[in-house]
């Protein structure tokens, strides 16, 4: 008997049974413009082995107008289609099945070129659109469809229709973005005619025997958005149409609220697809924040849709049902929302990959293999670098031993979850105990490690991570003053007035642990919902409540200060940063920069502006918080050196950097796979 009968149960389409209910969503990882399609197609054969039902491609464009980005990658050409055939080719020898998105991105092309129903510039892209003419939307129709007909010629098993996340479909649905007056604008029959032209030529197209799925904004999350009675009737529409599947969108990409990030709660907008459930004949797909076995078994359990959808917990495990299936859950790597290395290098124009697991979509390149020579290998520092490198090492055959002098792995992450929106956190430590004892890692805690303690080992691994810059404020000293992890850790109580001392990573993070009462929003859908001004789509047309956002008073007042003269947070994560901006600013947080700290003293922190010291003031500060960077802890690794021992540097220990799990786990995980 399995634990996830609803999970696990197959689906019959009619002409194909899907082997259980779930689909790996459609992600760009802009692996297809690599042009190595040996790596493309091992991405994907990868996650057909590790037990997904359907796999959707990331968006491929019908047309050069249509692509996210110039030279975005489509199917434009017999070769095209050829090089995708290596791709469903290897999917279906690893028994998988896989579909293709077809996204045409309209005025979120980040091209001159791109084109809308009307010329309205999106916030979040360079050009304003072109407005096209009768003639060029059955251009685009016809390269929609032709599009489909050619990933049929090319291997997949169906396609996905994008008509979400405010694409080009989707923008001739709302008023926010259709102006239009003539026959595809106005009254919603008409502003619905493009998904439906879309939908009818494509099935017949590609005939009765190949899936066509919809993806449907469930809540657009804009002003002007869709009304759910708009929504359910361009569902059944989209089923007679055609459709086999409706997938749900969330969220178009410019909404002022977030959707995926790590301080979303789980399965948060599950509600939203149920509404749809009863109303049309076609199964539904739900989606959004569902990245355990147990949370996407509930979702179905409730009958709040007929299978899930997940994207980015494929990048963190791609076996992630098969060891559902196998009864090994607590062995899933979770995806913990976190956009490091998946969205932000997607939307910087990198090749997707994960925080969790550097190995996605690097398949071909990093590969973890049996050692031929196990050695014994010493580890000093179970924090993100040093635990990916003993799991690795262990998980290659090698004698791994991990020392830490805290009682307790994790490192900087122990800190990481205790941020509110960050409880994610919490379940990526669990996941590397769980992996420490599957592979045999021994674990000595709580003590100091010195030199003579591994100066034994064939190969020693010096992960011992950062310790904080002193920033040289005179007053520093004062009781009042603390450091970050003081606070974190709650080894000192901070009072209602609080001054931070820098602006990175680190300082947001504590701004949020000291303006937000626990527990978080993120543990309380109804809260989240309530300080982000998302309403019922039933009630408010787009989703947004109309009283806005309305977030709790902040349980202390803060004021965050940077030196550099530029604007606070600029250089968090590309898509996430203006989360943290936002939430900050709703909890009425003060930010301040091109600031000198001149001292601190019983009034609070004194500051100067510019490089001689203009505009003194006092910020009035009960507790001042020092949050101004972090330097290597490089002592034992220099004690190693001076033994004539070399040891391996990673992590912190290597690159002081703002506190980065990504660049650390990638370090130790590459290196353990060279050993």
């Amino acid at each position: 008997m399995t634990e996830y009968p609803h999970l696990l149960a197959p689906l019959d389409l009619g002409h194909v049974t899907l082997k259980n209910r779930v689909i790996m969503g459609s992600m760009h990882t802009g692996l297809e413009e690599t042009k190595d399609w040996d790596r493309v197609a091992e991405f994907y054969a990868t996650r057909a082995r590790g037990g997904a039902g359907l796999m959707v491609t990331g968006g491929m464009a019908p047309n050069p107008e249509g692509g996210v980005f110039p030279g975005a990658a489509g199917l434009y050409t017999a070769q095209d289609i050829t090089n995708h055939r290596h791709v469903t080719d290897r999917v279906h020898d690893a028994g998988g099945l896989i579909a293709m998105q077809v996204l045409h991105a309209g005025r979120y092309a980040y091209s001159p070129d791109c084109v809308a129903p009307s010329p309205v510039k999106a916030p979040i892209a360079p050009f304003t659109p072109r407005e096209l003419d009768e003639p060029g939307i059955e251009k685009q129709i016809a390269d929609i469809v032709t599009a489909a007909a050619r990933a049929r010629e090319a291997g997949y098993d169906g396609v996905e229709i994008m008509g979400s996340e405010g694409y080009f479909i989707n923008q001739f649905l709302v008023r926010h973005t259709n102006k239009r007056t003539d026959r595809w604008g106005g009254p919603y029959e008409n502003r619905m005619r493009l998904p439906l032209e879309i939908v009818r030529r494509a099935r017949a197209a590609v005939g009765p025997d190949f899936i066509l799925i919809y993806r449907l904004s469930m809540i657009d999350l804009v002003p002007e958005g869709s009304t759910f009675d708009e929504v359910v009737q361009l569902a059944r529409a989209v089923e007679d149409a055609g459709a086999d599947i409706i997938n749900t969108g969330i969220g178009w990409h410019e909404a002022r609220v977030p959707t995926i990030a790590t301080s979303v709660p789980r399965a948060a907008f599950t509600w939203v697809t149920k509404k749809l459930m009863g109303k049309v004949g076609i199964p539904v797909i739900t989606s959004n924040r569902i990245n355990t076995p147990d949370v996407a078994e509930r979702v179905l359990a409730d009958g709040c849709a007929d299978m899930v959808s997940m994207a980015r917990p494929f990048l963190a495990d791609a076996d992630f049902v098969k060891k559902a299936a196998d009864g090994r859950a607590a062995t899933i790597a979770p995806c913990i929302a976190c956009n490091q290395a998946c969205l932000d290098h997607t939307f910087s124009g990198k090749v997707s990959t994960c925080l969790v697991n550097p190995r996605a979509c690097y398949e071909t390149e990093l590969a973890i293999t049996p050692t031929e020579r196990p050695k014994s290998v010493g580890i000093v520092g179970a924090g993100p670098a040093g635990l990916a490198a003993a799991i690795t090492a262990a998980e290659r055959g090698h004698n791994v031993t991990l020392f830490d002098r805290a009682t307790r792995i994790g490192g900087q992450l122990n800190m990481a979850r205790e941020i509110p929106g960050k409880e994610e956190f919490h379940g990526l430590v669990a996941w590397y105990e769980t992996m420490l004892a599957e592979h045999g890692v021994r674990l000595k805690l709580g003590r100091e490690v010195g030199a003579e303690d591994v100066a034994g080992f064939d190969e020693v691994i010096v992960a011992t991570g950062v310790v904080p810059r002193d920033p040289g404020i005179p007053g520093q000293h004062a009781p009042n003053v603390l450091s970050y992890i003081d606070v974190l850790t709650g080894k000192a109580p901070v009072g209602e007035q609080v001054a931070i001392v820098g602006a990175g990573g680190i300082g947001f993070d504590v701004a949020e642990f000291l303006v937000q009462d626990r527990p978080s929003p993120t543990e309380d859908l109804d809260e989240w919902k309530e300080e982000w001004g998302v309403g019922d789509p039933e009630e408010t047309p787009g989703g947004l409540a109309p009283e806005g956002p309305r977030p709790e008073a902040p349980a202390h007042r803060v004021t965050l200060l940077q030196r550099k003269a530029e604007r606070p947070g600029k250089r968090l994560g590309k898509t996430t940063g203006w989360i943290h901006r936002a939430a900050l600013r709703m909890k009425q947080v003060e930010m301040r920069s091109g600031v000198t700290y001149e001292r601190i003293d019983d009034t609070g922190l004194h500051i100067s502006h510019g490089e001689t010291g203009e505009n003194p003031e006092v910020i009035a500060a009960d507790t001042i918080v020092l949050c101004a960077g972090q330097l290597s802890e490089r002592s034992l690794a220099d004690a190693l050196e001076a033994r004539g021992i070399t040891p391996h540097v990673i992590g912190g220990a290597d690159v002081a950097a703002e506190l980065d799990a990504k660049r650390a786990i990638d370090q130790g995980t590459r290196l353990a796979a060279m050993l």
